[in-house]
């Protein structure tokens, strides 16, 4: 089954993609789910979870996390309260992965090789420590981006996902991720995380549909 494992709705703050919209695109390019990951909040989220129910596709939720090494993507967690910190940006890297695996989750860096200046984690990837899995397909970067992740993954002997980083309803599915057994819900996408169950690719069915309103 394929499910497109960060993606972002107007409830990130940052774009104006309504829930629904993706929802529907992702169903349409024949996506079998999608994990809604908004930047700073797992709580914010929860209305998408309710319209995926109505549409009948599986939605799932994370959160993406900005820190002083990067972006970090945290599933498995129930609510805001690994955030100790009270604050959006510049979290300590090391202490957050620490606290989300306190809380039962497991971490996955976002697109580690895509350059933001000071805060980007490259190839300080490669001595990170406690993570299930790297983005290695990103549907934003640039596809020599994606390739050093996915150098950088088979080194470190770690899954990959893929996720399209979408903020508008063009980019749902461009990078998706097959898992390898059956996902149902949360606790079983963990699972099959933590069992490598799971691959990151350029979603074939994205290429394969036409352009949608908004491209």
């Amino acid at each position: 089954m394929w499910i497109d494992c960060h993606c972002h709705t107007k409830h990130s703050y940052d774009n104006w993609l309504e829930p629904l919209d993706l929802i529907r695109r992702a169903r349409a390019i024949g996506l079998d789910g999608v994990v809604i990951t908004e930047h700073h909040s797992y709580e914010v989220s929860a209305p998408v979870e309710a319209i995926g129910c109505d549409e009948g596709l599986l939605v799932l939720r994370g959160v993406e996390i900005s820190t002083d090494r990067g972006h970090l993507l945290a599933y498995g967690i129930e609510d805001d309260s690994w955030n100790a910190w009270g604050r959006d940006t510049w979290l300590p890297l090391d202490e957050v992965i620490a606290r989300i695996i306190d809380l039962g989750g497991i971490c996955v860096p976002a697109h580690p090789y895509r350059e933001f200046g000071v805060c980007s984690l490259l190839d300080g990837l490669l001595d990170l420590q406690g993570i299930a899995a790297v983005e290695t397909h990103n549907g934003g970067n640039i596809d020599s981006d994606n390739d050093l992740a996915i150098l950088a993954t088979h080194h470190m002997a770690l899954p990959s996902l893929g996720g399209s980083d979408c903020h508008k309803v063009a980019a749902v599915g461009r990078c998706a991720t097959e898992f390898l057994q059956p996902v149902t819900d949360m606790a079983s996408f963990v699972a099959a995380v933590r069992a490598g169950a799971c691959r990151g690719e350029y979603f074939k069915g994205f290429a394969a549909m036409p352009p949608c309103r908004g491209d």
